[in-house]
């Protein structure tokens, strides 16, 4: 199946706004892939059905999530946004069919980012924060540095989450520390 034709798949589990974002997020993954050189028909694929469980009732999000042998941490257990990311890479395998773990840990890790992410992974993740239609207070500075450096835009994202999510009193799931002490451990210092 064509990443297009799971346009139709996704369709019916989500209303007009998701769906509207799912084809953005799909859109905006496919110009980060041409411009980092990624493969285009696997970011459409994982753009398009990254959220395709986040309509799905919580209850039976859980059941996916447990069905797919996953055991949510105490986290992840407190943070039910988390679960649609951990569901739908679940769900994309049981019912769909997909076997690409490319794709499968795009979706899986579109939230929460972790240590040493794909290329596709990455695009996912900043493509979800990027997209035409969101709108937050800093979008268009990490607009243009997802055109520079998907690094530098992934710390841009993991600082402003770290500031919303502590500023709530929320906890900070560990993937998202890792993945931020990884990219900052590991990028390219220029010179002085």
């Amino acid at each position: 199946m064509s990443g297009t034709d799971y346009k139709a798949v996704i369709r019916p589990l989500m209303g007009d706004y998701r769906y509207e974002h799912s084809v953005n997020v799909a859109d905006e993954a496919v110009k980060l892939a041409k411009l980092y050189a990624a493969d285009v028909d696997k970011a459409y694929t994982a753009g398009i059905l990254h959220d395709i469980t986040k309509e799905i009732p919580k209850d039976e999000q859980l059941k996916i999530i447990a069905g797919g042998g996953i055991i949510l941490d105490d986290v992840q257990k407190n943070a039910p946004k988390l679960w649609h990311s951990i569901s739908g890479s679940v769900y994309v395998q049981s019912k769909l069919g997909i076997t690409d773990a490319d794709i499968i840990n795009a979706i899986r890790y579109h939230t929460t980012g972790r240590a040493n992410m794909s290329l596709l992974e990455k695009i996912i993740y900043i493509a979800d924060y990027t997209a035409k239609g969101r709108k937050y207070n800093g979008v268009d500075v990490m607009r243009e540095k997802s055109r520079v450096s998907l690094e530098d835009a992934m710390i841009f994202s993991f600082q402003y989450t770290f500031n919303n999510l502590s500023s709530k009193e929320i906890a900070i799931h560990p993937d998202e520390i890792f993945a931020y002490n990884y990219i900052v451990l590991n990028k390219e210092r220029k010179k002085p």
